[in-house]
């Protein structure tokens, strides 16, 4: 295997973890936000207000985006992997 291929499946493995990982954590990110901003406005500073809300928010974003998960890791190692590993 030589560096230009060796790179070209690193970059290709990183753009599907950025991929899978990007509902995830736009959603935290938007829950964080709102969380804190409702935790500003009405001065309640409860840990546990953040914590849950934000885990619930992963689990469903998870649950609905799972196929899609799913598919794009199928893909990366039906169309990269495997045929490099069998030499094709």
């Amino acid at each position: 295997m030589d560096n230009t291929l060796f790179y070209d499946i690193l970059r290709q493995g990183l753009w599907t973890a950025f991929a899978i990982s990007l509902p995830i954590l736009t959603v935290a990110l938007l829950v964080g936000l709102l969380v804190g901003l409702f935790q500003a406005l009405t001065s309640i500073q409860e840990m546990t207000l953040t914590f849950v809300p934000k885990l619930a928010a992963i689990i469903g974003i998870f649950w609905v985006t799972m196929a899609f998960m799913s598919e794009t890791l199928v893909d990366l190692f039906q169309n990269t992997l495997i045929p490099v590993i069998a030499g094709r």
